[in-house]
């Protein structure tokens, strides 16, 4: 039996919400091994002179505990 345990993370790109996500998953896995899924519970931007400036997005991490 595996257990599981989740943490939560913010991450963000000037490219988009996809380009965010990723960013968050591979920088995450760089400290922590054995990630096994990553779900986006919220998603904004900020706005810099009236145009989208960053993409963010808010992920619920789930990895496995050797």
């Amino acid at each position: 039996m595996a257990i599981m345990k989740s943490t939560q993370i913010m991450s963000d790109s000037s490219q988009s919400f996809e380009h965010a996500i990723a960013n968050g998953v591979e920088r995450f896995g760089k400290t922590v091994k054995h990630v096994r899924s990553a779900s986006v519970n919220h998603m904004s931007v900020t706005v810099k002179n009236g145009e989208v400036d960053k993409f963010r997005v808010n992920m619920q991490i789930t990895f496995e505990v050797k």
